[in-house]
């Protein structure tokens, strides 16, 4: 073995060593999290207490409180952060622009728009407005990638395309307040804000399997969203079939999205931030999909846990994350400026 082969080869071992410990250390930080939110309450219950409930075991209060109340708020905000994170990391790297998150190029407003009309205007029940926030996602997406590809495919194209959709379906969003009855407006607002309020384990079952299904698919794609990284002449080279991976890539994260957002309302800024520190906590060179979706689910722990005891007025979870993603927006908008564009 070479000298340079023997470098390139320790250079590799130590960045899988890190991945793998930050992995290891981002899921025992989303068990913590998760103690804590089944712990803390008007009534707290000690562990073994806990885990009788969770093992099917009947006690007078702690069942409900546990298995109704915290459980389903706590799945859910494992699941949404998870779905947001690796989302939002696939988007980022596969444009090679941190921007590039669903929430900020008109995804998540697409399912949002959906939602509202169907809660303000018709007035269903939430499992429709689940299901039309999911297609309306999807159908957003696919608007945005076909006008995005023209001769070629653009991912600069596609984030001002996006951002522009965002903007036209925010007014649509804010018609629809404006045009609502009064009684109605609050539970949207609720929606929008993204919360993990009221919850209820009935309403995990999609969220979970969408998870599982989309983001292991991610997981799998890994190394060819890595190739994509380098560009679309470089992949095209390196023998990747870049449009059928690109669409793959899309969809799966797309379905992550608007599940997430049906079930949660969509939480700001958990899929733009979770990229972008999983890197930096994982390094560069191994595709950061898992260690972003355990940082989005931290995220999203975190910052309900914070929302619900650290002050006197309780706030949804997307008022914290909007607090924290606002000022690295500006950041990095900031930074862009300063670099002529360049993230």
């Amino acid at each position: 073995m070479t000298k340079k082969n023997h470098y390139v080869e320790e250079g590799f071992r130590k960045r899988k060593n890190r991945f793998i410990t930050v992995t290891f250390l981002l899921a025992v930080f989303v068990l913590m999290l998760s103690i804590a939110m089944l712990y803390l309450g008007n009534t707290r219950y000690s562990l073994s207490v806990i885990v009788r409930v969770l093992m099917g075991e009947q006690i007078q209060g702690a069942s409900f409180s546990i298995r109704t109340l915290r459980y389903p708020r706590m799945l859910a905000g494992i699941m949404a952060g998870m779905a947001f994170g690796m989302a939002g990391s696939t988007f980022q790297t596969m444009l090679r622009n941190p921007l590039a998150s669903p929430d900020i190029i008109g995804i998540t407003s697409g399912s949002s728009v959906a939602a509202v009309f169907f809660i303000l205007v018709l007035e269903v029940n939430t499992t429709v407005a689940s299901i039309a926030s999911i297609l309306a996602g999807l159908l957003v997406a696919c608007l945005i990638y076909v006008l995005s590809r023209g001769a070629s495919f653009s991912g600069g194209k596609m984030i001002l395309i996006g951002i522009g959709i965002q903007a036209m379906l925010n007014a649509v969003i804010s018609y629809l307040l404006l045009r609502a009855n009064q009684y109605d407006v609050p539970a949207a607002l609720r929606w929008l804000s993204g919360s993990l309020n009221g919850i209820q384990s009935k309403d995990m079952a999609g969220l979970f399997w969408t998870v599982w299904i989309f983001g292991g698919l991610l997981f799998l794609l890994g190394r060819q969203l890595k190739i994509l990284e380098l560009g679309e002449h470089s992949a095209i080279t390196l023998g990747l079939r870049t449009d059928q991976t690109r669409v793959l890539l899309v969809m799966c994260a797309v379905f992550l999205i608007a599940v997430a957002t049906s079930v949660t309302g969509p939480i700001s800024f958990v899929a733009f931030l979770s990229g972008p520190i999983a890197g930096w906590l994982a390094g560069k060179g191994i595709s950061t999909i898992l260690p972003a979706g355990l940082t989005g689910a931290v995220m999203v722990l975190l910052a309900d846990i914070i929302g619900q005891y650290a002050f006197d007025t309780r706030f949804p979870v997307g008022i914290i994350t909007g607090i924290l993603g606002a000022p690295y927006l500006i950041y990095l908008l900031i930074r862009m400026n300063k670099s002529g564009g360049a993230a």
